[in-house]
């Protein structure tokens, strides 16, 4: 089976309905990898997957988290999938809680971004956090990063954190409120 561009790397090779081996065909105006079965009609779309990003501020620190896997060098943001039912604000609370075992609040929507390199669509927001950080079962590290050495990262998260930059400079260094 071509790999058309953009796909996963092992994507469905039959339908999950009828288990015909899928083809590529026409849909929507692109072509996606199809059931031949016209009585069946299944596509794969390959939507992206809503994901949520919380730039964390605590006591004045922003806190980047380091996933297991990851080089020793990386950080970022907490992220995470909604789940079903769950609102973008409840998710990102949610994470919040499993990855660093802090409370928060909402202070604003950051920004939503495009994530083509994993076919993703981020929901960022800034939280105010409170309490003490536990490390959750997916996370490495930690490491609090005063605001004024805060530097983006030029693809997914990076964008918020540069926008939140923006808007904090633009608020004259402080937090841009809601």
């Amino acid at each position: 089976m071509a790999k058309l561009p953009g796909m996963p790397r092992n994507p469905p090779r039959f339908c999950p309905d009828c288990a015909r081996p899928l083809e590529t065909r026409p849909h929507g105006g692109r072509d996606r990898l199809s059931c031949p079965d016209g009585s069946c009609g299944w596509v794969f779309w390959d939507n992206p997957l809503p994901v949520v990003a919380a730039l964390v501020e605590l006591e004045g620190k922003v806190i980047l988290i380091q996933n297991k896997g990851w080089p020793e060098s990386w950080f970022g943001l907490v992220t995470g999938f909604l789940e079903r039912d769950e609102t973008p604000e409840a998710a990102v609370l949610r994470e919040l809680k499993e990855e660093l075992a802090l409370d928060g609040e909402v202070v604003r929507l950051i920004g939503v971004y495009d994530f083509p390199m994993r076919n993703e669509v981020i929901v960022a927001y800034h939280l105010r956090a409170r309490g003490t950080i536990a490390l959750g079962e997916e996370l490495a590290a930690f490491k609090p990063v005063d605001p004024d050495k805060l530097r983006p990262w030029p693809f997914g998260t990076g964008h918020a954190v540069r926008d939140w930059l923006a808007a904090r400079s633009a608020a004259g260094g402080r937090p841009a409120e809601g």
